[in-house]
């Protein structure tokens, strides 16, 4: 499976965006996802998973209650609704598929098929 996130952009703090992950390949609708971010001079995070059919999700704590992780398997497609942004949502955000580990796992090690990101920077 191949990823390409994108729609990332430039955003005011409070401002909202969509990101969305396009994936080739059947693989895609049979497994979890996952959506990470990549501040500078930082360690890659986890941001938001979600299981292949789509029903149950979960998210890092400091984005609880302002972004919201969806798929829509017969598009090949997930997304990252963000709303609320604050300037430390800033950076470069990825999109991947569970490999492995348990359910609501947040290892990055638990995760592969990396595509470019698309960055994000919250700033006035």
């Amino acid at each position: 499976v191949q990823l390409q996130a994108s729609g990332g952009g430039l955003v005011q703090p409070g401002g909202s965006l969509r990101l969305s992950c396009a994936a080739s390949g059947r693989a895609f609708s049979s497994r979890d996802m996952g959506w990470f971010r990549q501040a500078p001079g930082e360690e890659r995070e986890f941001v938001a998973g979600i299981n292949w059919r789509g029903i149950n999700t979960y998210y890092v704590d400091s984005v609880k209650g302002r972004f919201t992780i969806s798929r829509d398997n017969a598009k090949n497609t997930v997304y990252l609704q963000m709303n609320s942004l604050k300037p430390e949502d800033t950076g470069v955000y990825y999109c991947a598929l569970k490999l492995g580990g348990p359910w609501a796992t947040k290892s990055v090690a638990d995760f592969g098929s990396w595509g470019q990101g698309t960055q994000v920077t919250v700033s006035s």
